[in-house]
């Protein structure tokens, strides 16, 4: 799993390149189009990020071409929060598959992910694209700080009936089991 360090180096490395392209990009494409280009281009180089911390191996290529064409078709989405949204959600779902194994982490990596867009929105009133994609990708870079998994890894209760004893012993196994992945 990547540290909260990386992903902080990451988040300045993304927020200088992703201010420097919107300063270049601003003057021969509309504000709107720049804006679109460089989360786009943003949100790849950070999917990219996530899948080579990954240690799972499967389905890079399908999730990278997944994005793409995503991405390809958020450029239509009128209205540049619906398109910031499914470009965050899309971030989301690479976090989700491949570095949480249940429900909850994966929900509590989308409410930091939507943390990170309020933060983001919050911090664009200082009129600075910088400021606004490092607080953005800086809040992003706290999901090392969820748990991977939610275990349950006290014993199970032991009972004087042999049956519910064993029984009680195989579901903790298929629970250890299940949460391994």
């Amino acid at each position: 799993r990547p540290s909260f360090l990386s992903g902080a180096f990451v988040a300045l490395i993304l927020a200088a390149a992703g201010a420097a392209m919107f300063a270049g990009l601003g003057v021969i494409a509309l504000h709107g189009v720049a804006l679109k280009l460089v989360i786009t281009l943003l949100a790849g180089a950070y999917v990219m990020y996530l899948l080579s911390r990954s240690e799972d191996r499967q389905g890079r290529v399908a999730v990278a071409g997944c994005w793409a064409i995503a991405a390809v078709a958020a450029f239509f989405v009128p209205g540049l929060l619906l398109f910031t949204i499914a470009h965050v959600i899309a971030i989301w779902l690479v976090r989700a598959l491949y570095f949480h194994s249940g429900a909850v982490p994966a929900l509590a990596d989308l409410g930091l992910s939507l943390l990170a867009l309020g933060a983001a929105v919050w911090a664009s009133s200082t009129g600075s694209v910088f400021i606004t994609l490092w607080t953005f990708f800086l809040v992003e870079a706290l999901f090392v700080a969820i748990p991977a998994t939610v275990r349950a890894d006290a014993k199970p209760p032991v009972d004087d009936d042999g049956f519910l004893q064993a029984q009680q012993t195989a579901d903790y196994a298929l629970r250890r089991i299940a949460s391994r992945r």
